[in-house]
């Protein structure tokens, strides 16, 4: 009896939901029809997510990828392994983790540790002692879900080290902790993005995450050139003209990206340029999106970094300003970490508790990643025993990688039909390339750009993998790719002449220049 009542209950409820259906089915002609969904295929996704395109992660390296498995298991190429310059990832690529970082990280992890009877003989005092504050008011430790905007003492600590930077206050209310800086931008996106007219302004080159997330979330990208000939330079009287004909157009202009040093064209904005973008956010009631990831990495002698908040503060400005860090860049290259922030000023009261919703809705970013970020703002003080080893760790990647940036730059001018303006900052150079009317006419009969085309035949010959210059857009009529210069000093010369030798090849195999 029981299971035939069972039985009846699950045909009532199976009537129930046929009854529903049809309810809410559409009727033609009076006739009740059901809608069946699409067999499943990218046709029958959003649109928008086959149309987003991220060049750093795109065919070419899926490729390379492919090619390491081979490496892997035998397979023979011209080459014994992948370099892989495609992307700021430097702990792939050898670099070595900071070591105070991983210190109080272990620790945190594994809090166990603090107990250990030699644990004054296994971590300095200052490292044992910051451990054991996160630990203590950070509730539930590294496995526990923290606030959403990220634990307050985490963001008390990156208020106080921005105000040391700045000389300006800053509130940890302000402060959202995010898994990188990519999901600050996502945030951004999807709160301002309203109608397909609302765009923003994005510097060209750009890093392709603004095009993408643009795309995903129905905006339009307006682009505005930067300057080669004047070392990437950002031109004011072009950027007014840009949104005076976005407007003639019927787009809404809600905000501007400015990338700061650059991405991919490692150029360091003067506070005068800065200045004069804020003034023209203000005319335009824009909200600047300032994408400070390598703000650490200044190699030349003439340039500084101002942080876009110090220059807002000190213009008493009420532009509306979302400042974005990340662990992965600097000389900190923490990318698995996945720990970054954005400091959002000069927004209204209800569009933060906006924001802290879409922090909500991804509960929280993760706390080992929250506490990465916090040490890389708050690393040790002078005196303190960790103090001397972090700044002897510190200024060598950042003395590296000058080094490194000055002889990849210095090798591709050298090639013919190549120049590349000086890498002043961040990690990558942006050489522009003129190849042969035969190369480009190849690359059309398969589709694609001709700068695609060395890219691919690049990674072919040598397993070297970097990015085409279309992949981050490009002035009409050149063609450029973006390299980091991230591989050991120690291989940068041989990355630099496998280089050489395949662009002669390259060269003669289209025809000749």
């Amino acid at each position: 009896r029981q299971q035939a009542g069972q039985q009846k209950a699950q045909q009532r409820r199976q009537v129930g939901d046929s009854m529903a259906a049809a309810a809410a089915a559409p009727a033609v002609n009076g006739k009740i029809t059901t809608a069946v969904a699409p067999k499943l295929s990218a046709a029958t996704i959003d649109p928008r997510v086959v149309k987003a395109d991220y060049a750093v992660r795109g065919e070419i390296v899926r490729r390379a990828q492919l090619i390491e498995e081979d490496l892997q298991h035998g397979k023979q190429y011209p080459f014994d392994k992948i370099v892989w310059c495609n992307i700021g990832n430097p702990q792939i690529l050898g670099q070595k983790p900071i070591t105070y970082l991983r210190q109080v990280l272990s620790l945190c992890e594994y809090p166990q540790l603090l107990d250990h009877p030699q644990i004054g003989n296994l971590f300095p005092s200052d490292v044992i002692e910051r451990a054991k504050v996160f630990l203590s008011d950070i509730p539930g430790g590294v496995g526990a879900y923290s606030d959403s905007a990220g634990a307050l003492v985490l963001r008390k600590q990156i208020a106080e080290a921005l105000e040391r930077r700045d000389g300006f206050p800053a509130n940890p209310e302000e402060i959202y902790l995010t898994d990188g800086a990519s999901p600050a931008v996502h945030y951004m996106m999807e709160m301002l993005i309203r109608t397909p007219s609302d765009s923003f302004l994005v510097p060209i080159p750009q890093y392709p995450l603004y095009s993408a997330t643009l795309v995903l979330y129905g905006g339009q990208l307006v682009p505005y050139e930067l300057d080669e000939e004047a070392g990437w330079g950002l031109n004011m009287e072009h950027l007014q003209a840009q949104i005076t004909s976005a407007q003639q157009r019927g787009l809404c202009v809600r905000g501007i990206v400015v990338i700061n040093p650059g991405n991919p064209t490692g150029q360091c904005l003067s506070k005068e340029n800065q200045q004069d973008i804020v003034r023209f956010c203000e005319q335009h009631n824009l909200v600047l999106i300032a994408d400070e990831v390598y703000q650490a990495n200044i190699y030349a002698d003439n340039c500084s970094f101002f942080s876009f908040k110090q220059v807002v503060r000190e213009m008493n400005s009420e532009c509306p300003l979302v400042s974005l860090h990340s662990t992965s860049k600097g000389f900190v290259g923490e990318c698995g970490r996945r720990g970054g922030y954005m400091e959002v000023i000069n927004f209204p009261a209800d569009v933060h508790e906006q924001i802290l919703k879409l922090a909500s809705i991804n509960l929280c970013p993760n706390v080992s990643g929250q506490i990465c970020c916090t040490l890389m703002m708050t690393p040790p003080e002078e005196g303190q025993p960790s103090y001397d080893l972090y700044v002897q760790e510190r200024d060598a990647v950042l003395g590296s990688l000058a080094r490194r940036a000055a002889t990849l730059v210095s090798g591709l001018n050298q090639l013919k039909g190549v120049s590349c303006n000086a890498a002043e900052g961040a990690l990558y150079a942006f050489p522009r390339i003129t190849l042969p009317n035969g190369a480009v006419e190849a690359a059309d009969k398969l589709g694609k750009p001709a700068d695609w085309l060395y890219c691919s035949e690049l990674l072919d010959q040598t397993g070297i993998v970097v990015v085409p210059g279309s992949g981050f857009g490009q002035k009409k009529g050149t063609l450029h790719f973006r390299t980091t210069f991230l591989p050991p000093e120690e291989d940068i010369e041989g990355v630099v002449q496998k280089l050489g030798v395949f662009h002669e090849a390259f060269l003669q195999r289209y025809g000749g220049l």
